[in-house]
């Protein structure tokens, strides 16, 4: 059985993800929304080796708190000591491929780091998730990545809720970072449908809009 899926980002009126401006105060605060059993992030999201160095924590966690996992095939993410377990996360579990690097793995295994491995040369998501339900009660997970993560559980047909914070910002562009990062559409097939939630104006003048993936 699949967890419930849902996509949680802010993006400027013109779509850019990229180059916005976000007040996190206000973005996180909306998280208790869904009462997540899992954060899950792409691997790019989480490459930016100064975050990691800057971040100090005494290594404890509320048992409350939710998993984290990070879909990395190619083992590029090394700063899992410094990730869980920790205030935000309680442990980790990484989403591998079986063209993950063993020395990864034996890292994984040595701090601590559960793995669940799946897919030929990428993860294998929907296996993933199916593997994060059976295997850890994953029940409910938010994503909180880039468009690349974002595009394939929507190309896998994995999303079941999209929230938006819709900044009033404009940036423009021509190579603009989109909420889905996918292949184009073939000319036969249709987009996904989404069906409205909810709409609420928050402070500054964001918008925050909640839609349903009907499947």
């Amino acid at each position: 059985m699949l967890p419930y899926v849902v996509i949680h980002n802010a993006v400027s009126v013109d779509g850019r993800m990229d180059r916005v401006d976000v007040d996190l105060e206000l973005y996180y605060s909306l998280i208790s929304t869904w009462k997540e059993d899992l954060t899950l992030v792409g691997s790019e999201t989480f490459m930016d080796a100064d975050q990691w160095e800057a971040w100090v924590h005494d290594g404890t966690t509320d048992p409350s708190k939710p998993l984290l996992s990070v879909v990395d095939s190619r083992g590029r993410f090394k700063r899992w000591e410094k990730a869980v377990p920790s205030p935000y996360w309680r442990a980790g579990i990484a989403l591998c491929s079986r063209s993950t690097p063993q020395e990864h793995l034996d890292y994984l295994k040595r701090v601590g780091v559960d793995a669940i491995v799946t897919g030929k040369e990428k993860v294998d998501l929907r296996e993933g998730l199916e593997r994060l339900a059976s295997d850890h009660g994953v029940r409910v997970i938010r994503v909180d990545s880039g468009g690349t993560l974002n595009g394939a559980l929507l190309r896998a047909g994995l999303i079941d809720e999209v929230s938006v914070l819709m900044l009033p910002q404009l940036i423009g562009g021509t190579t603009p970072r989109s909420l889905f990062r996918a292949e184009d559409l073939p000319a036969n097939v249709a987009p996904t449908p989404v069906e409205l939630i909810s709409s609420r104006e928050l402070k500054g003048g964001t918008l925050w809009l909640r839609y349903r993936v009907l499947k």
